[in-house]
């Protein structure tokens, strides 16, 4: 994306001299040759950096700058002055300037000034989208959780993050262990710093070594450079280690060792490296199962499991269900550049499921609705949730019949659980009562 400089100098030929070496750089630029006209050319058009001379009748180079900060606080200013003394640069910098540059100046070093003046505006742009992001997505009412499982992980959660205690993390396959990982990360005081999310899984054996500890040049072929591994680059933050039961025996003893020690050793290499790392580890296993069966070391286990968090699956937490599918809804909708909500109907189906998958299969339900929907509502055809083997009659008629016999299933189920009471086995499914009563009278319950 080409940058705009604006460039302010009462001198005409000056200013076209700035923009001349600034344009060779590939930078828009538009010249003023006052402090009034700059201003009125930055509401218009706006600009991502200011040059501006420092001395100019009427509104000197300084006073411009307090004008333009009180109005764009966050616009780079880069003063050009005859007079480079160290006082003026002090003064400049006490006004929030930039930077400055001297005249006679030359044309790489003013262009350089500009160049960092650029990026430090890229950093903040992005940084304050990342802090809006984190809070929109990370917050605390952000995260659905209705069911009273739900509530006390998070609860957990908040208590736990202050900490620097290794975390681990079990449940099923598709339940949210990294989004607890992320969590963890931005309810902490380790928030400004890296999260590193790394799948072991992913690697192949005689990879994952160089990928967790880093390599020095030459260590092996191919190892043209020395490069860090997950544990320096996740310094000062915290480091998720998905499916931990995957890593080897090999790996298991260098993993158990860096997490003693506060040390990694790059492959290679022959000086250990202090690392200030919090590790979340999660795994889909039971891993009792896997020490009893000699794949995971007992010592490795215990380090890591300092703080035990068991996730539910969403079969076991039904009131979350239909939330969730809202909350995904209102996202993949707003993708799409559609205004879509659930059928009564839909919802019953959700919330009758059993989710083998757990939330990413509802997710990608969600999506796909969203894809397939034909109004702006979504209907249970919409779904096309696969029926379970062997959960009622065999699977013939129409699709509309299968979700049915599924919907009843789950009703008569919630109804026997809750003696009979229809208001309790509403609030069980995740509906209200009146659409409870309606789906029965429709199913013939």
């Amino acid at each position: 994306m080409t940058a705009r400089v604006l460039i302010v100098d009462d001198e005409a030929r000056m200013a076209e001299v700035i923009a001349a070496a600034l344009r060779r750089a590939g930078h828009e630029c538009e010249t003023c040759a006052s402090g009034e006209a700059a201003l009125a050319a930055l509401e218009e058009r706006g600009a991502d950096v200011l040059v501006t001379d420092w001395k100019m009748p009427q509104m000197d180079g300084i006073e411009l700058l307090r004008r333009l900060h009180a109005r764009r606080p966050g616009l780079p200013v880069i003063l050009v002055t005859a007079h480079g003394t160290v006082p003026s640069a002090v003064a400049a910098m006490r006004e929030g300037a930039f930077d400055y540059v001297a005249k006679p100046f030359d044309n790489d070093e003013l262009r350089a000034t500009v160049a960092r003046a650029l990026e430090l505006r890229r950093l903040e742009r992005e940084n304050r989208w990342l802090r809006q992001e984190v809070a929109s997505r990370y917050a605390p009412e952000a995260v659905v959780a209705e069911s009273p499982g739900s509530r006390e992980l998070l609860a957990l959660v908040r208590r736990v993050a202050p900490s620097r205690a290794t975390v681990l993390i079990q449940g099923e396959s598709g339940t949210g262990k990294e989004l607890v990982a992320r969590l963890l990360h931005y309810w902490s005081n380790r928030v400004g710093r890296p999260f590193v999310a790394v799948n072991p899984k992913a690697f192949a054996e005689g990879v994952l070594e160089s990928e967790l500890f880093g390599h020095e040049k030459g260590a092996f072929t191919g190892a043209v450079a020395a490069r860090a591994g997950c544990f320096e680059r996740a310094n000062g933050g915290t480091l998720f280690l998905d499916e931990i039961a995957e890593i080897a025996p090999d790996i298991q003893v260098k993993l158990l060792r860096v997490l003693q020690e506060g040390e990694v050793l790059r492959v290679g290499g022959g000086e250990a490296r202090a690392v200030d790392v919090r590790v979340v580890a999660a795994t889909n296993r039971v891993l009792r199962d896997e020490i009893a069966a000699g794949r995971f070391r007992e010592d490795l286990y215990f380090r890591l499991n300092v703080i035990p968090i068991e996730l539910l699956p969403l079969r076991s937490r039904r009131e979350d269900i239909v939330p969730l599918a809202r909350h995904f809804l209102a996202h993949h909708a707003a993708d799409a550049g559609r205004r879509l909500a659930f059928s009564p109907e839909a919802e019953a189906v959700l919330a009758a499921h059993d989710w083998a998958g757990n939330v990413r299969e509802l997710e990608n339900a969600v999506e796909r609705a969203v894809v397939l929907a034909r109004s702006d509502t979504i209907v249970p055809e919409d779904l096309l949730l696969e029926e379970r083997v062997g959960a009622g009659p065999a699977a013939d008629g129409t699709l509309q019949d299968a979700l049915d016999r599924t919907v009843a299933v789950r009703i008569r189920t919630a109804l026997d659980a809750a003696g009979g009471q229809r208001a309790e086995a509403a609030r069980a499914l995740g509906i209200d009562r009146t659409t409870l009563y309606r789906m029965m009278k429709r199913l013939g319950l």
